[in-house]
């Protein structure tokens, strides 16, 4: 007789036991907190789920009231939860936070349904819970990554945005802008080329001046460079490049690569003191007797002043027997204010903007120091003066808080560095400001949302019609006016 056969035995389970003990399985083994308690909040059942999540074992919970791990400033929510079950509705996939035994807070994904009697009437809630803390971490991360990527993309935007403006201004005719912009931005693409290839971090210095300099040209041979293995960090890697595409140009139009038999050679070093340093030298021989220039172009004002946004030091020399080029540039604590910048009148004709503020004291706060110059040219055209640009966090905090200002440009982020502290500053003193920023409203310090925001790329109208706008509504709160 097969054992299928067999009668049961009088201990053999009902199928309504087997199901209950499945189902205690389930609910023992579920990742998920699976949690039951009555209408006033008393919990009568802790799953091993609920242990790892919240980090309670069920003796320490049963019996307690479900409010333990409800923040204090979610309590409202207990209250909405009962109101509805009372009401025999079902919560599904509700998001929000409860505090653990540690006392960390857990994001979670709770599902509420009502319990009843047999008489149907309703005595308690089931309540899963699922743990979302890495789910949340990871769609943070994705949004952080997009404002950081969207940040970058019109940062970039606005830095070509300033070679073009700054290019144009300097340039003798149409042809001469075309040719010097068009060489200044394949200098900015392929140093961001190499960029890239870290996730936008840092930059080998060997690899920055090949490109920059070699390049696949016919002149290889003339060019020779040596120095130990050195990583730049972005932003001084990226002002370097330029830097050095200029310096590479001036010596092929006039000085050491003109002529045959020209020579360039580029050394660095790594020197300690004060502080690790890099000290790079240009020197050129063997072209044609140079001179110093009689005006200051677009060119030398980058070479002398774009790595001073980094603490750096670029002087230039002209020999008899070529450029000499000195640059020194510090390795680390690379957040430093940049210079008064200089400036000449636009050769091609690009007169004063229509709108003015005359006399007014604006604080440029910004990292970037092209767009730093850029926005110079705007206030100082628009007859104002220029207090920094303040690069660093610290410098932008102190100027803000002790300088005598009528208004602020300020950028959204310093080098990774918030300015939360600097616009405080700037509203304690009640000076009016706007965000000059590639983020959005939502990636700025809170609670500034009367500040208007000149997204980057911008043109000279935005900034001075923004300028004007911010300081009328000073004048008119100060007379007793509410600008509307």
């Amino acid at each position: 007789m097969a054992t299928d056969d067999l009668p049961p035995g009088p201990h053999a389970a009902s199928e309504s036991e087997i199901m209950a003990a499945r189902l205690a399985t389930i609910v023992a083994n579920s990742d998920d907190a699976i949690i039951s308690k009555t209408l006033g909040g008393v919990i009568t059942s802790w799953n091993g789920g609920a242990v790892r999540i919240f980090g309670y074992e069920p003796e320490e919970m049963i019996g307690q009231q479900i409010s333990k791990i409800i923040p204090p400033e979610l309590l409202h929510e207990e209250k909405d939860i009962i109101a509805r079950l009372s009401r025999g509705e079902r919560i599904e996939h509700f998001e929000t936070v409860r505090v653990a035994k540690d006392g960390r807070r857990v994001d979670i994904s709770l599902t509420v349904s009502p319990m009843r009697d047999s008489a149907g009437r309703i005595i308690g809630a089931s309540k899963v819970a699922r743990d979302i803390t890495e789910r949340r971490r990871a769609e943070e991360t994705q949004r952080l990554l997009i404002d950081e990527l969207n940040h970058r993309i019109k940062n970039t935007l606005a830095t070509v945005q300033a070679i073009a403006t700054q290019t144009l201004r300097r340039a003798a005719t149409p042809a001469d802008f075309v040719d010097s912009f068009n060489g200044r931005i394949k200098a900015l693409a392929r140093a961001h080329a190499l960029l890239t290839g870290s996730s936008f971090q840092s930059a080998e210095i060997t690899d920055l001046v090949r490109e920059q300099l070699l390049f696949g040209s016919e002149e290889d041979h003339r060019i020779s460079q040596s120095g130990p293995a050195l990583t730049l960090e972005a932003q001084p890697a990226l002002h370097l490049a330029l830097v050095l595409h200029e310096l590479g140009t001036n010596a092929r139009k006039h000085g050491a690569l003109s002529v045959v038999g020209g020579l360039v050679s580029v050394r660095w070093q790594v020197q300690s003191g004060d502080g690790r340093q890099l000290r790079l030298s240009w020197r050129e021989a063997g072209g044609p007797h140079v001179s110093a220039p009689t005006t200051q172009g677009f060119g030398s004002v980058l070479i002398e002043n774009s790595l001073r946004a980094y603490g750096g030091e670029v002087a230039v020399t002209y020999a008899e027997e070529g450029v000499v080029c000195e640059i020194m540039l510090p390795l680390s604590d690379l957040s430093h204010p940049i210079g008064a910048l200089a400036r000449e009148t636009n050769s091609l004709g690009l007169g004063a903007p229509q709108r003015r503020i005359e006399g007014k004291r604006i604080l440029i706060v910004e990292d970037e120091p092209l767009i730093g110059m850029v926005l110079t040219d705007y206030l100082l055209d628009a007859g104002c003066e220029v207090a920094g640009p303040a690069q660093s966090a610290e410098k932008a905090e102190q100027m803000a808080a002790n300088e005598t200002i009528d208004a602020a440009l300020v950028d959204g982020n310093l080098a990774g560095r918030r300015v939360d502290h600097i616009v405080a500053a700037l509203r304690a003193r009640r000076i009016p400001f706007a965000f000059v920023t590639g983020y959005g409203r939502d990636a700025l310090p809170q609670g500034f949302e009367e500040a208007p925001i000149i997204e980057k790329p911008f043109t000279e109208e935005q900034v001075i019609a923004t300028l004007q706008r911010i300081l009328n509504n000073v004048v008119h709160l100060h007379s007793g006016r509410v600008e509307a």
